[in-house]
């Protein structure tokens, strides 16, 4: 399995993307780029080439679900795993966001080494270890 190291993190709240950075690269190690909307994913996403996509599901414009299929129509970032992040999860949210391509969903109230745990196990998911 390769390893983990760039994670690409979309958010439009400046206070989650500093406290995502700070959790994943003091805690974890990963090279974290950060971008406040689904435009500006597109455009790191091919600069920065990342292992990992963490999305947001609600932002303004551009939302996350729009943001996942504009990535897998473009040959360079179709096959980055990505993983939502949403405060607000319904019953039959889950099945809706892996049906459209993404390889989990997380919840935004984690802790940080929840959220390191999380992010492993999406890895190893992807990567068909279990």
């Amino acid at each position: 399995m390769e390893p983990l190291r760039r994670i690409l993190h979309v958010d439009d709240e400046t206070d989650i993307r500093d406290v995502v950075a700070l959790t994943l690269e003091t805690i974890a190690g990963y090279k974290v780029e950060s971008c406040e909307s689904g435009t500006e994913a597109l455009e790191k996403a091919i600069a920065f080439a990342p292992d990992l996509i963490l999305l947001d599901i609600m932002m303004p414009g551009m939302d996350g679900p729009t943001t996942l299929q504009a990535l897998r129509k473009n040959p360079q970032t179709a096959s980055i795993p990505v993983v939502f992040v949403t405060a607000k999860v319904q019953p039959g949210d889950v099945s809706r966001y892996l049906e459209l391509g993404a390889l989990g969903v997380i919840v935004k109230s984690f802790g940080a080494r929840l959220l390191c745990e999380h992010i492993q196990n999406y890895w190893a998911k992807h990567n068909g270890v279990s």
